[in-house]
């Protein structure tokens, strides 16, 4: 009975909000930077936000910026949506910056939450020498950006003069003055009163105006799935730097001891995830070749005797490959210098580790086989020149000498000639020996 009426009362309230006519809004959160897979995860959400007919797309934003090609996805796919687009610089202590901040210029309605700060797009040099030529390049990717800041306010009926400052100037600007300048539309200090203030408010599709109703808005967030988690993790620089490091250690102990088969594995699979997570990063390629090359060094200390000099060849070169590795001042984009020093000497002293035993092991002596008995010793049991015998490891073995070799006397192996038959030396007796 308990159950038939709970049943009836969730079928009643599902019938009274369907006749209340609550807006459904579609609602997501980003900490973080901006990479391929955030620009996939929104641009999604923002397609499924219009092919359920929701009211309007939610993006609560807390950003350092990103890459260049990632904000312009989403950006593209924000000015052509049919819903609204609210970007909301949120919580307290956020900031839009960089890429952040364009995404925020491109959206509907640009709300901010007290505390929180707007700016600093300056195109960030990547692999720029400061000649004539990179300055030149430079200043022309620069007025690509300030074109771009320019369009999208003067879209939105935003502060362009602002909009160019904060890429020719890098400035940044508090929640409270961005809303004196008309950067956005209004600060909200919770979700509650964003839907309250939003309300009423009109905004243009299609050449068409229209209204937003935001009063008591059911907000639906989603969050990314396991696989866009995973690729969003390594796609940050230390993780994609210790993958790279991970991938390249299983190989090299795979070729310095073949045939263990599970670190080759690991390391391909380790390097294959690092070279994606360097798609979303500026990368600088001198800094993966002199990494490539400590690893050859390595290696060919295996082979070739130099005294340890390849080996402290190897170790420079993959400190400073990993200190080229990612070329960027942005601190969000650089691998953590604690990590690098850690990791290169951890790795140092893995190899060195490794190869200590691999060369141990290629200088001992044969411990098994025909091949262990060179060395041996034994006593003569027929007088030896051209042949004989000798009786070695408790056998009898057909043997020949370099010199005439008396019947009963102590012998060594000196190697193992063709047809089994050994080659011996005579050995003094020992003392007291008659």
């Amino acid at each position: 009975m308990s159950l038939s009426l709970i049943l009836v009362g969730l079928f009643l309230a599902v019938l009274v909000s369907a006749s209340t006519g609550t807006p459904s809004w579609t609602a997501v959160r980003i900490s973080g930077p901006i990479n391929p897979v955030v620009a996939d995860f929104i641009v999604t959400h923002l397609e499924m936000a219009q092919s359920q007919s929701s009211e309007a797309f939610l993006l609560e934003l807390d950003t350092p910026g990103g890459l260049d090609t990632s904000m312009r996805r989403i950006i593209q796919a924000m000015l052509a949506s049919d819903v609204p687009v609210i970007v909301y610089v949120y919580p307290s202590g956020a900031r839009a910056a960089s890429a952040g901040a364009l995404i925020t210029l491109a959206a509907d309605f640009a709300v901010m939450a007290p505390g929180t700060n707007i700016g600093a797009a300056t195109p960030v040099s990547i692999g720029m020498s400061g000649g004539n030529e990179d300055s030149a390049m430079l200043e022309k990717v620069r007025n690509d950006a300030v074109a771009y800041a320019r369009s999208i306010a003067e879209q939105r009926g935003r502060n362009l003069d602002w909009a160019e400052q904060i890429v020719r100037d890098a400035i940044s600007t508090a929640a409270s003055e961005a809303l004196e300048l008309k950067v956005i539309d209004l600060v909200a200090s919770s979700e509650s009163e964003l839907l309250e203030k939003l309300d009423g408010r009109r905004y243009l599709r299609h050449g068409q105006e229209r209204f937003l109703e935001s009063a008591g808005a059911q907000l639906t967030f989603y969050e990314m799935n396991w696989r866009q988690r995973i690729l969003d993790t390594i796609s940050n620089p230390t993780v994609a730097y210790m993958l790279m490091m991970l991938g390249l250690l299983g190989i090299f102990f795979e070729i310095s001891q073949p045939g263990v088969i599970l670190p080759g594995v690991v390391g391909a699979i380790a390097l294959l995830l690092a070279f994606f997570a360097f798609q979303t990063l500026p990368i600088n390629y001198a800094g993966v070749l002199l990494i490539l090359l400590a690893m050859i060094l390595f290696i060919l200390e295996i082979k070739v005797a130099s005294y340890g000099m390849l080996t402290v060849g190897g170790i420079v070169a993959l400190a400073l490959g990993s200190l080229m590795l990612v070329d960027s001042s942005e601190p969000y984009l650089q691998v953590s210098r604690v990590v690098i020093f850690a990791t290169v000497a951890v790795c140092s002293g893995f190899v060195v580790f490794c190869l200590y035993y691999v060369l141990r092991t290629q200088k001992s002596r044969f411990q098994s086989g025909a091949e262990a008995m060179v060395g041996e010793q034994g006593r003569a049991v027929t007088a030896v020149h051209g042949e004989g015998q000798v009786f070695v490891h408790g056998e009898y073995w057909d043997a020949y000498a370099a010199e005439p070799i008396d019947a009963d006397e102590p012998v060594e192996i000196v190697r193992i000639a063709s047809g089994m038959r050994l080659e011996v030396r005579s050995l003094p007796r020992p003392a007291g020996d008659q």
